[in-house]
């Protein structure tokens, strides 16, 4: 068991964070859906709507999110929006009107998107730059642990399917988070300056804007690697919502297999993904990795849709099979994507361009389950043929997008 505990004692504590956290999500996530439609007494639509609303507020809250800690240190700025979403998951135990529900998920989605932009944040200040990269594939790989953990009670939790177990679970989540806040504020503080006064010219003794305003967002070849990482992101509606319909409406497979799914991606992720960190302290093969994502994606979209018309057995084989493909893309899609995350940042902006680029996956997330419940599963083989096409550009663009940078002198030590 010792032998799987990472040398690292900063990422043990790291990862023991994250497993309490994720424990409390997959209860949540688990739960989330029956407790607000069967305990709150929200319609589908009610629903629906609300959480694009969320979505939308969990875009916005990045980026801010990611200023506030370059400008006082992302350990207390976590904690704050940790505390906050410990507060606010408690809060719907409370409601009783939806419009309490809209304003409240804002709310909560906000932190909770916003955390995750200071928590990627918070890596690079407290883990080297040639580890960060590999601490997150091993954290990523506790998340896993820690999902399944919380799935399976949130599953016991769905069997007994009553109001006091549903509250309790998600009074469970919220009780999570105020652990891991107070885990958060026991990290050693690494001495950040606190707020950050603007850089002023000596020569002119005026302030230089570039650095009063958000340096990730005048940064082109930045954003154009942050739009490219978001297009992949889709990869993940495709699993948790295109799969899914595929299975149960266009293919002959048991119902059984989207179950299966998920544990081919969740094993798979738990076996490659540290391995997959392995080189990307280069940009240049970071930015291959994200090719070769893009073009296994491509790969698995075609082999997904081959299913359709297969007998059923042979439909299941094929679906697990093009999910395996998408699972390896996934290890090394994530593996490119954090390392371009960082190195493409300037060591004391990582807020900034953290937030910046976790706005752009929360925005995949957002509009991933529309876009490929419709667009893709609407058009049938054409669609997914059409989706494989725009992830394999996707993927391939990330070179051009990385050289460009090396060219505007996107070092770190040239900003």
């Amino acid at each position: 068991m010792r032998r799987r505990l990472h040398p690292d004692p900063m990422v043990r504590r790291l990862a023991g964070i994250t497993l309490v956290n994720t424990v409390g999500n997959g209860l949540s996530l688990s739960v989330a859906v029956l407790f607000f439609t069967r305990v709150l007494g929200l319609s589908a639509a009610q629903l629906g709507l609300g959480m694009t609303a969320a979505g939308l507020c969990g875009v916005a809250a990045s980026v801010p999110a990611g200023r506030a800690a370059d400008r006082w240190g992302a350990r207390r700025v976590l904690v704050v929006l940790v505390a906050a979403e410990a507060v606010g998951t408690a809060g719907y135990t409370l409601v009783h009107s939806y419009p309490a529900f809209v304003v409240l998920a804002c709310g909560v989605s906000a932190v909770d998107r916003g955390s995750a932009a200071v928590r990627n944040a918070l890596y690079a200040e407290v883990l080297p730059p040639d580890r960060r990269v590999a601490g997150r594939a091993y954290l990523r790989v506790v998340t896993n642990v820690g999902i399944c953990v919380g799935t399976a009670v949130g599953a016991i939790a769905l069997q007994m399917d009553t109001r006091p177990v549903y509250l309790t679970a998600i009074l469970a989540d919220a009780v999570s988070f105020t652990v891991v806040a107070v885990l958060f504020h026991r990290l050693p503080d690494l001495g950040h300056p606190g707020p950050v006064a603007p850089s002023v010219d000596p020569a002119t003794e005026s302030v230089r804007p570039g650095k009063r305003r958000n340096p990730a967002l005048r940064d082109g070849p930045f954003l154009v690697v942050t739009v490219l990482n978001a297009v992949l992101g889709l990869q993940f509606a495709v699993l948790e919502v295109g799969v899914p319909l595929w299975i149960v409406q266009d293919t002959d497979a048991p119902r059984i297999t989207v179950a299966g799914t998920l544990i081919v991606n969740t094993l798979l992720v738990i076996a490659l993904q540290v391995r997959a960190t392995r080189g990307t302290e280069d940009r240049a093969t970071a930015a291959r990795l994200c090719g070769r994502a893009g073009l296994l994606l491509a790969a698995s979209c075609l082999v997904i849709a081959l299913a359709h018309g297969l007998p059923a057995i042979v439909a299941a084989v094929v679906v697990l099979g093009g999910v395996a493909l998408q699972s390896l893309a996934e290890v090394l899609g994530q593996a490119g994507g954090w390392a371009l995350s960082y190195d493409l940042a300037g060591e004391h902006d990582h807020g900034a361009y953290q937030g910046v680029y976790n706005a752009g996956s929360a925005a995949a997330l957002m509009a991933g389950p529309a876009l490929v419940s419709t667009a893709v599963i609407g058009f049938g083989l054409v669609g997914w043929a059409v989706l494989g096409a725009v992830l394999a550009a996707a993927g391939l663009a990330m070179g051009p997008a990385v050289r460009w940078a090396g060219r505007r002198g996107g070092d770190a030590e040239g900003r």
